[in-house]
C-alpha cells in the first residue's frame, strides 16, 4: 500500500499531550498489522535538544543510531516496540542549516532563499524521507508547539501543501482543550472553536478533533463542535484523564479513532487490533496490590520529565514484577551526612541518576557510601556508575582525592577520565559517545543474569569513562568490571557481587525499555528491591 501521512496538531494551550495521542494511535495501528513511525518537528532553533537544558525540554532523549533527540521519542518507542533514529526528530535548526549549507554550496542556483518555498520545501522532504524507504504503511508527523506560534507556521504551512499533494493518503488530527469553568460548573468550547479557526485560516481543515478534557463530554455538545469545526461527528473525540498514559490507546480505541483513521485514508479495516499483551500489561498494572517504593537521586528532580525514561523502565520493571512503583525524588544537593539515613532508610531500592557537573555530586557520593555500607539495592546509571566508582575510589580503597576530571581536572587519582581520542574536541555536541554500543558480559555476573545473554547493545550518552589503569586494584577490592565494550575494552558494567545488588552501567538502559519489551537490568534491580522489601517486613 502507499504510505499515509497522520499529521498532529494542537492548540490552545501546551503540553496537552500531542505525543502521547501520536504514540497510542501508532499502537493502535501497530496492533492491526500495519507498519509504522513517528516523527517529531520541533519548531525551537536547537539543532537538536543535546546542549538545552533539561528544565527546558526535560531529558534528552537518545536513539540508538546516536541522535540526541525529544523526550516524545521516548514515548513513540515505548508505546510501539519501533526503534526510531535520527530521521524522527528534526528541529528549525536542522532545517535552517541544511538549506544555509544548500545555499552557500549554490545548489539554488542564485536564486533568492525564502521561507517559501525553500523553507517549507525542506520541512517536506524531512516529512517525506521516511515514506521514500518504504518501510511504513503509516508515518504520524507531531508538529511541536500550538497553532498560531509564530515558529510554528513554516511547518503548518508545509503541511497544508502536502494535505494537498498527498490527497486521501494524508489526515489531520489536532488535538485541543475543553476546559471546565468551575464557577460556571460547565465545559467550554469556544477555545475549541477558535483553535480550529485558527488551523482553518493557515489553510488546514481538521480530520479528527481530540478534545482533552478532566470532565466527560456529552454527544451534543460534541455534534455542536462537530458542526462549529466542519468535522464529521464521529471523528470527534475525547481525551478525558486517566490514571495511566498507557490507557490511551485503550480509550482511542472504544471511540473507533483507528477506523476512522483507516476509513478516511481509504483503507481496508478489518477486524480488531491484536491487543493482548498491551491488555496483559494493563492487567497487571492495575491488579497490582504491593508496592516497591524506589527513590531516585538527582538534582533535577523539580522537573520529573527530567528523568521520564528512568521512570517509566521502573513502572515497566514494577509491573512485569505484579507491584505498584512508588517513585520519591531525592534532590541530591540537599543530601549530607546528617540526614542522608533520614531520606533513603525507608527505600527498596536506590537509582543514583545520570548527568553533567559538578552541581549535586557530593550528595551522590554521600547516599552511595550510606547505601553500600547498608546493603541497600543500588543501581548508578552513567554519571550514577561514575560516582559509585570514584565513591569506592576514595571510601575503600582509600584514595581520599579520587574524582573525574569532568569535575577535578587536577585530582591525583582520575578514576574516572576523557577518552584520550575526545580531548582536543571543543565542539559540545561532537564529544560524547553516542548511540548503541556492543557490551559483552562476565559470565555469572549479576548483569549476565539479568540479560540472560553475554553479548548485549544498549545506549550510550556520555564523554567520560572508567580509567583502565585502576582496573586491577577495584577487582581486587571487591568492585567488578564485569561488562566491556569489546572493541574498545572501555568498562561498561561494574557490580559488587557481595552485595545484594549493587551495580552501576556507563550505558543508558532506561532507554530501550518499552511496555512489551521491559529492561532487562531494571526488572532484576526491581526484583532485588522487592526481595529486599520482603526481608525488612
Amino acid at each position: 500500500m502507499e504510505t499515509k501521512y497522520i499529521f498532529v496538531t494542537g492548540g490552545v494551550v501546551s503540553s496537552l499531550g500531542k505525543g502521547i495521542i501520536s504514540s497510542s494511535l501508532a499502537c493502535l495501528l501497530a496492533a492491526r498489522g500495519f507498519r509504522i513511525t513517528i516523527q517529531k518537528f520541533d519548531p525551537y532553533i536547537n539543532i537538536d535538544p543535546g546542549t538545552l537544558n533539561p528544565y527546558e525540554h526535560g531529558e534528552c532523549y537518545v536513539t540508538e543510531d546516536g541522535h540526541e533527540a525529544d523526550l516524545d521519542l521516548g514515548h513513540y518507542e515505548r508505546f510501539t516496540n519501533v526503534r526510531t533514529s535520527r530521521a524522527n526528530n528534526v528541529t528549525t535548526g536542522r532545517i535552517y542549516q541544511a538549506v544555509i549549507d544548500k545555499e552557500r554550496r549554490g545548489d539554488y542556483l542564485g536564486k533568492t532563499v525564502q521561507i517559501v518555498p525553500h523553507i517549507t520545501d525542506e520541512i517536506k522532504r524531512n516529512v517525506k524521507f521516511l515514506g521514500n524507504t518504504g518501510n511504513y504503511d503509516f508515518i504520524i508527523t507531531e508538529i511541536g508547539g500550538t497553532v498560531g506560534d509564530i515558529e510554528s507556521l513554516p511547518y503548518l504551512e508545509a503541511v497544508r501543501q502536502l494535505r494537498w499533494e498527498l490527497g486521501n493518503n494524508s489526515l489531520c488530527v489536532h488535538l485541543t482543550y475543553v476546559p471546565f469553568i468551575a464557577a460556571a460548573g460547565e465545559l467550554k468550547t469556544k477555545p475549541t472553536q477558535h483553535s480550529v479557526k485558527a488551523l482553518q485560516e493557515v489553510g488546514i481543515q481538521p480530520d479528527i478533533l481530540v478534545l482533552r478534557t478532566e470532565k466527560e463530554i456529552s454527544p451534543e455538545m460534541k455534534r455542536k463542535i462537530a458542526l462549529f469545526c466542519n468535522v464529521a461527528p464521529d471523528a470527534v473525540v475525547q481525551s478525558k484523564d486517566v490514571d495511566s498514559i498507557y490507557k490511551v490507546p485503550l480509550m482511542l480505541h472504544a471511540q473507533h479513532v483507528d477506523q476512522t483513521v483507516l476509513r478516511i485514508t481509504g483503507t481496508t479495516v478489518e477486524g480488531e487490533p491484536h491487543m493482548k499483551p498491551w491488555l496483559d500489561f494493563i492487567a497487571k498494572m492495575d491488579n497490582a496490590t504491593e508496592t516497591v517504593t524506589i527513590g531516585l537521586v538527582g538534582k533535577y528532580v523539580e522537573l520529573q520529565d527530567a528523568y521520564k525514561s528512568i521512570s517509566e523502565a521502573l513502572f515497566h520493571a514494577a509491573t512485569y514484577a505484579g507491584h505498584k512503583l512508588h517513585l520519591e525524588y531525592i534532590h541530591s544537593e540537599k543530601i549530607d551526612s546528617d540526614n542522608v539515613g533520614d531520606k533513603l532508610s525507608g527505600m527498596d531500592g536506590v537509582i543514583i541518576a545520570p548527568g553533567f557537573g559538578q552541581r549535586g555530586i557530593e550528595g551522590k557520593f554521600i547516599a552511595l557510601k550510606w547505601c553500600r555500607e547498608h546493603d541497600i539495592p543500588t543501581f548508578g546509571i552513567c554519571l550514577g556508575m561514575q560516582c559509585m566508582v570514584i565513591e569506592f575510589a576514595r571510601n575503600v580503597l582509600g584514595l581520599e582525592d579520587a574524582n573525574s576530571t569532568e569535575m577535578d581536572h587536577n585530582t591525583p587519582h582520575n578514576v574516572i577520565d576523557l577518552m584520550e581520542e575526545q580531548k582536543n574536541i571543543s565542539n559540545l555536541g561532537g564529544t560524547m559517545r553516542l548511540g548503541a554500543f556492543d557490551c559483552t558480559l562476565r559470565p555469572g555476573s549479576m548483569a549476565h543474569k539479568a540479560y540472560n545473554q553475554q553479548h548485549i547493545r544498549e545506549r550510550h550518552r556520555h564523554r567520560y569513562e572508567f580509567n583502565n589503569e585502576y582496573r586491577r586494584r577495584f577487582e581486587e577490592a571487591g568492585m567488578e568490571c564485569v561488562g566491556e565494550n569489546p572493541a574498545a575494552h572501555l568498562v561498561e558494567v561494574v557490580e559488587m557481587p557481595s552485595k545484594r545488588w549493587y551495580l552501576g552501567t556507563q550505558y543508558h538502559p532506561e532507554y530501550s525499555s518499552t511496555v512489551l519489551s521491559p529492561s532487562p537490568i531494571f526488572r532484576s534491580f526491581i526484583d532485588a528491591a522487592i526481595a529486599y522489601h520482603d526481608e525488612k517486613q
